[in-house]
């Protein structure tokens, strides 16, 4: 596992203005596009006694992800919105230092979804034990957590991925899409295919994750990249992206293809509605399927994913970046890269 530690600018940085016992960021208001540091502010708090059958976590790595960007939008959906003035939360890793559960004892290390912040408190049940001598901590919230099941589900289930086929992926480089990629090829994929924003990036597809072909997405348009490197077209998309990425894999579609719909960044920061692809019909005559999903409600597989995978990172068949930036009171800067698409592999913030 590769790890690259980012810079921060000094203008997404925020400062503490006092040094107290824990600090974490809360959502100052809801951003209108992209997000600024000024929608953020960090907060120190003292970090409460626990009550019987309770932990104190100190956290390690907390992790950044895409789909938190619509959970600053006061909307419905699949998770509640980020309160206004109150902490936001999201997948962490650390270290029990308190402990009233005899679940869980102090040094253990905790997966849980209490991040953006140093510490955390909370009910022992909550907290879910990993083995940090199997892997690197972090990978618990990259390859071989929630990224990386993301990336098995979509292609297992949704997509029902199958030996001989052609795939692309889009947003290829981040922590889903490399992960994809890699367990497309490992089951039998004919060839793999992937979009990425630098030519840093579409490198690393290539020569690190052994894609068969790779494109960068602002060297033309993606419908005549993806047709060259896929001439007889495809017969699986792995969606990350939308917009044109999705247009032009309906455009490659073979008939009967699939498509898992996992996610939509070029439009998270889209102030108003965006259209869909002007080539839906596609859909019907190739007989098509579409599928959206949201890994929430796939959680019952984390154990096959995990007896697949694990092995695989553990070897290093299956390979991964992380780009880390570190300090919580980065944690803004490094949510405000990822959408700008600045990480290679996984965004995590070292707390």
């Amino acid at each position: 596992m590769r790890r690259v530690y980012a810079p921060v600018t000094a203008t997404a940085i925020i400062r503490a203005v006092t040094t107290q016992t824990s600090k974490e960021i809360h959502l100052a208001r809801r951003p209108r596009g992209e997000p600024e540091a000024v929608d953020f502010a960090l907060v120190d708090v003292a970090v409460a006694d626990p009550a019987d059958g309770e932990v104190v976590v100190r956290n390690t790595f907390i992790s950044v992800d895409p789909y938190m960007r619509g959970r600053m939008n006061d909307v419905a959906s699949y998770l509640p919105p980020f309160a206004i003035g109150a902490a936001m939360d999201g997948g962490a890793v650390g270290e029990v230092v308190t402990s009233r559960s005899p679940d869980l004892g102090v040094g253990d290390t905790v997966l849980h979804q209490q991040g953006w912040r140093e510490f955390a408190v909370g009910l022992a049940h909550r907290f879910r034990r990993v083995d940090a001598t199997a892997a690197p901590v972090s990978a618990y919230l990259g390859a071989l957590g929630m990224p990386g099941l993301t990336a098995w589900v979509g292609l297992t289930e949704i997509a029902e991925l199958r030996d001989g086929d052609t795939v692309f992926i889009s947003g290829a480089a981040g922590a889903v899409g490399g992960t994809a990629g890699q367990i497309a090829k490992l089951r039998g994929a004919a060839r793999v295919i992937g979009s990425a924003g630098t030519d840093e990036k579409v490198a690393y597809l290539r020569d690190e994750l052994h894609f068969d072909a790779a494109f960068n997405y602002h060297d033309g348009p993606v419908h005549r990249q993806l047709r060259d490197a896929a001439p007889d077209g495809i017969n699986v998309y792995f969606d990350n992206v939308g917009g044109d990425h999705l247009e032009a894999a309906l455009g490659s579609l073979r008939t009967n293809g699939r498509v898992a719909l996992c996610g939509a960044i070029a439009q998270y920061n889209a102030t108003d509605p965006q259209p869909g692809p002007r080539n839906l019909e596609l859909v019907i005559g190739k007989r098509l399927r579409l599928r959206g999903f949201i890994i929430l409600d796939h959680l019952n597989s984390v154990d096959l994913f995990v007896a697949e995978v694990a092995p695989r990172i553990a070897d290093g068949t299956i390979r991964s970046r992380e780009t880390i930036v570190p300090g919580i009171e980065n944690a803004p800067a490094a949510f405000i890269g990822l959408l700008r698409g600045d990480n290679i592999g996984k965004m995590l913030v070292e707390v």
